[in-house]
């Protein structure tokens, strides 16, 4: 088993930044990507972004320019740099990671809200 925890969230002002971490514990030896999925009021969860562990990265057309996902794996921490955010980026970030070989997330954080309001 892998548990994920995540920190880093919390009300910011349009256009402000946040940064997000997530500390994995466990069979990190079995986890190849790791990433963020984020779920708003009313809506379907969805991918913001994940880095495998060679680095590969990916990210969602809506944060593209503004997030940079990014990975220590002698931590086992995956970080999100939010810029320039938005009031609809306002959401609960999940953590999440993936087995080798598996393309959906087998493990998921407890989430950690993030509220973009003036």
């Amino acid at each position: 088993q892998v548990q994920l925890v995540e920190s880093g969230g919390g009300l910011v002002q349009p256009g402000g930044s946040l940064r997000l971490s997530c500390v994995a514990s466990g069979s990190i030896f079995s986890i190849d990507a790791m990433g963020w999925y984020r779920q708003a009021p009313g809506k379907e969860r969805e991918l913001v972004a994940t880095i495998t562990r060679i680095g590969s990265l990916n990210y969602a057309d809506s944060v593209k320019g503004r997030f940079t996902i990014s990975r220590d794996n002698a931590k086992n921490t995956v970080y999100l740099q939010m810029n320039s955010l938005k009031p609809e980026d306002t959401a609960v970030y999940y953590c999440n990671a993936n087995r080798y070989g598996r393309p959906t997330p087998d493990f998921w954080g407890q989430g950690t809200q993030v509220t973009v309001s003036s």
